[in-house]
């Protein structure tokens, strides 16, 4: 949700609640408030309580969290997809990567915290299964 949004929606409901019950609203309205912030900060721990249990960078499968990925999630959501940290792979711009076990690695590009692209690497499995040259 956009910043000016949630902004706009405090106000509403602050005022709403001072015109409808005075002050006794307002503390209505304010109590609702802090309760969806309590809401919001509890999913964010829970999200990184369970990335932090794996390990940094690993993905089940780095083509189905390739397939899942569009424009403009947010890095907690990228985090609730993947269930594991990412590993910063760039700063400018902003990438992190996840890999599987067989190899495949997503890059995901972030601005301003927002999913601006992401690629796939594929492994080379033709390479693993060649014999060595003489």
């Amino acid at each position: 949700m956009s910043p000016l949004i949630g902004w706009s929606l405090t106000l509403l409901a602050l005022v709403a609640g001072w015109v409808g019950y005075g002050w006794r609203g307002l503390v209505l309205a304010l109590t609702v408030i802090v309760f969806w912030l309590l809401l919001q900060f509890s999913r964010s721990v829970r999200t990184l309580q369970r990335a932090s249990s794996r390990p940094v960078g690993s993905v089940a499968s780095a083509v189905m969290l390739h397939a899942r990925l569009h424009p403009g999630m947010r890095l907690p959501q990228v985090l609730g997809l993947t269930s594991s940290l990412g590993r910063k792979t760039a700063d400018e711009p902003e990438t992190w990567a996840w890999a599987d076990e067989a190899g495949n690695e997503v890059q995901v590009q972030l601005q301003g915290g927002v999913v601006s692209s992401w690629t796939l690497t594929r492994a080379n499995e033709d390479t693993a299964a060649a014999p060595p040259a003489p």
